[in-house]
């Protein structure tokens, strides 16, 4: 057991973070790792004791008593404590040769002689459909039916691709591993990497008795009904998962998922924001400076709105509980009327009469206006 500071040894922080650790054994043990060095007993001390520091510093649990209690917190082959190395000879504790090292920081090269991997099932793909909708099944929803097109197992040959089960035989290139090694010298010595088989393509067989229907593919285009339901209050980029309702998968794997995104179509009347439904509402002059009561059109039916005398143009008036269902919990939100007060652009000689004798009532100049604007701010205002 090494009586040196671990973090010495690692040539660190106390403070190191577990990135900066790893990053540290990583190069020393690449640099001092008897593999590297044959016959030299310093190069296999020396690593012997970057491996117990690693060991400790890698650790939550045995960093936190090192840090508390230093090297008196160790013990050999206790549990919870300091694993670390007796007399000379090397034994591992997790990384013991150069081959598991690669395979932690390497992704798995391997060292002198790579490891096989058999392929495996592979999920299928996943679908996207844009769905079109208005904004009336937006606020009751629906349950609607869809076609797609989309890639299945194939009926006759369940996937095998072979006509027969006698028509697949194992790739005699990669012995079925569906890879194949490529050796190549480094500094560090040869190493062996791992490829995709160019025989078999990674399938780890060979067809020799094609399925008819699929060419030897394992799944065939069909199109396919897929019923949906939209949810009350759905909104524009909304998306729907169907599981399984993608791509069928390869080698058994099981199939993507189909998302159904909403496109809600805009509104000739309503415009909508969230929840709730914003409404324009032309009325007259008169409406609006007499008052009136209206029905005014909703996504549901029709309601009773009364604006009241001396409404001014742009006014707002809310209405509870009429705009959409909340696409999540209970509740819809509100409607929204906004006044648009129309003023007319021709007039009969009568009503031009009438207009200007209102006005003369009620102190307004028609016509030509000799006044500048503050004066006419002034009295607005009421200033004298």
């Amino acid at each position: 057991m090494s009586n040196r500071d671990y973090y010495e040894v690692l040539g660190l922080e106390r403070g190191a973070s577990n990135e900066e650790i790893k990053k540290a054994y990583r190069r020393l043990a690449k640099q001092f790792h008897p593999d590297f060095n044959k016959d030299d007993a310093a190069a296999e001390k020396k690593f012997t004791e970057i491996k117990e520091a690693y060991d400790v510093l890698s650790d939550p649990q045995k960093r936190d008593q090192y840090d508390r209690f230093g090297h008196q917190a160790g013990f050999n082959g206790g549990s919870g404590g300091f694993d670390g190395f007796g007399g000379t000879g090397f034994r591992s504790t997790g990384f013991g040769g150069i081959d598991e090292i690669f395979e932690q920081f390497f992704g798995g090269m391997g060292g002198m002689g790579g490891r096989r991997r058999q392929p495996g099932p592979e999920q299928g793909d996943h679908l996207r459909y844009d769905l079109d909708i208005t904004l009336e099944e937006a606020y009751n929803g629906k349950e609607k039916v869809i076609t797609i097109p989309r890639t299945e197992t194939c009926p006759d040959c369940d996937g095998k691709k072979a006509k027969s089960g006698a028509g697949v035989e194992t790739c005699s290139s990669c012995g079925g591993s569906g890879q194949q090694q490529y050796a190549r010298s480094t500094p560090f010595g040869r190493f062996v990497s791992m490829q995709v088989c160019g025989t078999c393509r990674g399938e780890g067989v060979i067809v020799k008795d094609p399925c008819p229907t699929c060419s030897a593919q394992g799944r065939v285009v069909q199109e396919r009904k897929i019923e949906i339901k939209i949810p009350p209050g759905v909104e524009d980029g909304s998306r729907l998962r169907v599981s399984g309702g993608g791509e069928a998968g390869m080698r058994g794997g099981p199939s993507g998922d189909l998302y159904v995104v909403f496109r809600v179509r805009q509104h000739k009347l309503f415009q909508r924001k969230g929840s709730d439904l914003i409404l324009e509402v032309p009325i007259s002059i008169s409406q609006a400076a007499l008052g009136v009561e209206m029905e005014i059109p909703t996504l549901k039916d029709s309601t009773t709105l009364r604006i009241p005398e001396g409404t001014q143009h742009g006014a707002t008036f809310r209405l509870k509980g009429y705009g959409m269902p909340h696409l999540r919990g209970s509740g819809k939100g509100d409607l929204r009327v906004k006044i648009n007060v129309k003023v007319p652009r021709r007039l009969s000689s009568r009503q031009k009469e009438l207009l200007e004798e209102f006005a003369h009532l009620s102190g307004e100049t028609v016509g030509v206006e000799n006044r500048g604007f503050f004066d006419r701010m002034k009295d607005a205002f009421g200033g004298g």
